[in-house]
């Protein structure tokens, strides 16, 4: 099926040519029932030229000669011709058989055309047929040429896209073999110390529950460093396997989801802040991204409120909307600031974690003066965990309209491309089209300045042998003799002189008659002055001044 605008555009072109072949048809003479249906049978051929241009090439071509109407339809029939007929030489092939077509129809057609008139004919039909269709055919060539750029320039950035990738992998894999290496080394040694100081009995009841604190975190720490690594090692984060622990949870590991945020509340009311949990609306499961991204919402604001607020109350929020989890974590006004400088990366790789799944973070101050931090987590199945992905601004793909990347992949758009590469493209583009746009212009007005020159040359000559003007017919007396009248006028063997016409009046019984037009104009379109001399006996017997049809 066409799009309407193409729908649009073919009616208003067939239309278009419908009242041009009319127009054509009338001005040349034509029947006005003659015409219109010349009109109207042009506009139907304009809308069989897109499936078959070569037939309708030679119908148009062919119909040109005895009909002035197909005139316009044959210009626009060789220009889409030139562009959809596949193969060079099946394409000249078919422009020399019109071209054939139309001179030999017209040569049949004009029987009292002489040589010169069918040559100058000649030179008309082929800057009428040839030049469109080298037009159509350079367009295409030109839009081919295109197109594989486009296609060529998409594989480079697939290309490129698949090297990043591999380099991201191989940075992702070292980055967790160090971690793995040092922090996992540090974090056990402050688990063992840890647990073997909590059953110093030296210490007192409330150091031991300190120290106890202090391991459960180091354990927390080593878990979640193990996740982190395994995230490196894999590149994303992964849905697990059915019936895999989730969240790199293992038996007795502190959950890193919704269900954890009671136990991030209470290592922190052991340290001594009053925290408060409120829970809002009905509880929805979330994917395990969006989960793990909610639990470390609730982890961050704890941790910045800790460090920033020492000894503030801290509420958490636990909203479910009806699209989205909202997760809130906000702390009171602190008498002193506590000067812990901070330099904005966990809220900058929160507000990361949280786009990947969708969602976003805000974070502030509050009316109080206390601060608070909000995140946004739509309600998303596993499944579509990768779906909500949105690539950055600074991300050289830029997420393009033309649909993702990859070997089936549609081709880019153009203003895809990276800056350096559509330079280059462009600049050898236009410079390329510049030359061969220029070779075909030169070729089209090389072809219509020769047309026109031998046109006008051609009509001038033949002019002088059909033509006299009024004062040349005045001067020529009755009974002149015959040989000083025709050496004194032209001999008017011309295509111009097609014979004294309708009205002509008889001529003398026995003369013979040499008929010659003025240069002056008719009363009418129809009509032609005419001059008609007369001899008999080799004498000037008569000579006539009138208007013939």
């Amino acid at each position: 099926m066409w799009p309407a605008r193409r729908v649009v555009g073919e009616t208003f072109l067939s239309l278009a040519l419908a009242l041009a072949g009319v127009g054509a048809g009338l001005l040349d003479d034509e029947n006005a029932a003659v015409a219109v249906g010349v009109g109207l049978l042009a506009g139907l051929l304009s809308l069989l030229r897109r499936g078959l241009p070569a037939s309708v090439l030679l119908a148009a071509a062919a119909g040109s000669a005895p009909f002035f109407g197909f005139a316009p339809l044959l210009l626009v029939v060789a220009w889409s011709a030139g562009r959809r007929i596949d193969g060079l030489g099946r394409a000249c092939g078919v422009f020399a058989l019109a071209y054939g077509l139309a001179l030999g129809l017209t040569a049949a057609w004009e029987s009292h055309a002489s040589l010169p008139l069918l040559a100058v004919a000649g030179m008309f039909i082929l800057v009428a047929i040839v030049v469109p269709g080298l037009a159509g055919r350079y367009w295409s060539q030109r839009r081919t040429l295109t197109d594989t750029l486009h296609e060529y320039n998409a594989q480079l950035l697939r290309e490129r896209a698949m090297l990043v990738g591999q380099a991201r992998m191989l940075e992702r894999q070292r980055i967790a073999q160090d971690m793995h290496d040092s922090l996992g080394h540090q974090l056990a040694l402050i688990a063992v110390h840890t647990g073997a100081l909590e059953v110093d009995r030296a210490l007192t009841d409330q150091q031991r529950e300190a120290v106890g604190v202090l391991r459960e975190a180091s354990v927390a720490a080593m878990h979640e460093l193990r996740d982190v690594v395994g995230v490196l090692r894999d590149g994303a984060d992964a849905t697990p396997a059915a019936g895999a622990p989730q969240g790199g949870e293992g038996p007795g590991a502190p959950s890193r989801g919704v269900a954890g945020i009671d136990d991030l509340a209470e290592t922190s009311r052991k340290a001594g802040t009053a925290v408060e949990i409120r829970r809002s609306g009905e509880v929805r499961p979330l994917a395990t991204t969006a989960d793990h991204a909610a639990y470390r919402v609730v982890q961050e604001g704890l941790t910045n409120a800790h460090k920033h607020a020492p000894g503030a109350s801290i509420s958490i929020g636990l909203r479910y909307e009806p699209d989205s989890l909202v997760v809130e974590v906000a702390n009171g006004p602190v008498a002193a600031p506590s000067g812990v400088a901070s330099g904005g990366q966990g809220l900058t790789g929160l507000a990361e974690r949280t786009r990947l799944v969708g969602g976003m973070v805000h974070a502030g101050p509050t009316a109080d003066g206390g601060f608070r931090l909000a995140g946004v987590l739509p309600y998303t199945s596993p499944g579509d965990a990768r779906k909500t992905f949105v690539a950055p601004q600074d991300d050289f793909r830029a997420q393009s309209p033309a649909g993702p990347g990859g070997e089936a992949g549609p081709v880019i758009e153009w203003n895809g491309l990276p800056k350096e590469l559509a330079r280059a493209v462009n600049r050898t583009k236009r410079g390329n089209g510049i030359a061969i746009g220029c070779g075909v212009a030169a070729l089209i007005g090389v072809v219509l300045l020769i047309a026109v020159v031998v046109g006008v040359v051609f009509l001038v000559r033949e002019a002088d042998k059909a033509m006299i003007e009024p004062a040349q017919y005045e001067a020529v007396k009755i009974g002149q003799s015959e040989r000083s009248v025709r050496d004194a006028l032209p001999h008017g063997d011309s295509f111009m002189n097609t014979g004294p016409g309708a009205g002509a009046p008889p001529e003398p019984d026995g003369s013979t008659c040499l008929t010659l037009l003025s240069s002056e104009i008719g009363s009418s379109l129809d009509a032609d002055p005419v001059f008609r001399f007369c001899f008999k006996d080799g004498k000037l017997i008569e000579k006539k001044s009138f208007e013939a049809t």
